[in-house]
């Protein structure tokens, strides 16, 4: 059940942007594309919501429960990144806006944006491992919780992966081609700073 509720919950996302930026760039109806693309988090409470209700009447905490907690804690963390991104991608080829901001590609500029990038993945971790928690404590010595232990393992692990890749931006930074624009340098680190 929880499976199907994660698929559910990443189907209705996808779902909640696309008639989001529909309403708001194709039909011009900007409250409604708010509104709908406002409702995204809705769908994380209903999913924890369901796992802890699960847990409640007596399932066995499993891997699937520790899905949902990393499901829910990558939302926190990429979810606001994401919607913003595409919306954008949506203005600028469907209400003629202005080109998205590209991240940087050199130098410290692109070792900045990584770090950011690094953060939400910290932040996403720190979500889905307090979840876990908050379910370990719940269920106590009722069950066996090693899976929501390992699972916490596996958020620990991703912001350790994540920020080794980041290092080495900043190690071996990226160099500007020669005759590239030196003005690009510039943009890149204003670009960095947003």
């Amino acid at each position: 059940m929880v499976v199907t509720l994660i698929i559910a919950c990443e189907v209705g996302f996808w779902v909640l942007l696309a008639l989001g930026l529909t309403a708001r760039y194709l039909l011009k109806w900007r409250r409604t594309g708010a509104v709908l693309l406002l409702c995204e988090p809705l769908l994380e409470l209903v999913l924890f919501a369901a796992t802890a209700v699960d847990l409640r009447n007596g399932a066995e905490p499993s891997w699937q429960h520790g899905l949902a907690a990393v499901y829910i804690g990558w939302t926190v963390g990429y979810g606001h990144y994401t919607v913003r991104w595409l919306d954008g991608h949506a203005a600028h080829r469907l209400a003629g806006g202005p080109p998205p901001l590209r991240p940087p590609r050199h130098g410290m500029a692109r070792a900045r944006h990584e770090g950011g990038l690094w953060l939400r993945t910290v932040l996403g971790a720190a979500v889905a491992c307090a979840l876990l928690e908050g379910a370990v404590r719940y269920v106590g010595d009722a069950g066996d919780v090693s899976s929501l232990r390992a699972f916490q393992g596996v958020a620990l692990r991703a912001v350790v992966v994540h920020g080794l890749i980041a290092l080495t931006y900043v190690i071996w930074p990226r160099r500007r081609p020669a005759g590239a624009d030196p003005a690009a340098d510039e943009r890149e680190r204003t670009e960095a700073r947003r």
